[in-house]
């Protein structure tokens, strides 16, 4: 008989990663509000930890964060980036019952824009027009 993947269908996050990536989501959440990073590119800006994704063998962790305050969010990541070690090892106190902490790589959180232009498409005269145009007959569309 076969060992199920622990529940995780193909490209799906097993309950263990999206526990482990919830778990590392608070801590950073936790320690970005204290605002202990002494980096300038971080200086008055808000980052949100929108998400966490954790790597099947639990050695790497993408956070998707959203900024606020911030006109240049490349300079911002870049800044997160290269503070990942000195992150990573001031929230692996919280996470003390894993074995290892994973490497922390950060990326702007894009939904909500990708959202705000989907729905902004969806909106158009367009696509208003395309919807407002009855079937035609003999299309092949049964009702």
């Amino acid at each position: 008989m076969a060992r199920s993947s622990g529940g995780a269908t193909a490209g799906m996050p097993s309950q263990r990663q999206l526990r482990v990536g919830e778990l590392v989501r608070h801590a950073l959440a936790e320690m970005l509000s204290r605002g202990i990073i002494r980096d300038p590119e971080l200086e008055r800006v808000l980052v949100t930890v929108a998400e966490v994704r954790v790597s099947p063998d639990m050695r790497h962790a993408t956070a998707y964060v959203t900024l606020m305050g911030n006109r240049e969010p490349d300079k911002t990541i870049e800044a997160l980036n290269r503070n990942a070690r000195f992150i990573r090892g001031q929230i692996s106190p919280a996470l003390k019952q894993m074995k290892y902490m994973p490497d922390l790589q950060f990326i702007i959180d894009t939904r909500f824009d990708d959202d705000n232009r989907i729905d902004q498409l969806l909106k158009s005269e367009a696509v208003s027009r395309d919807l407002d145009q009855p079937d035609e007959p003999g299309d092949g569309s049964d009702d």
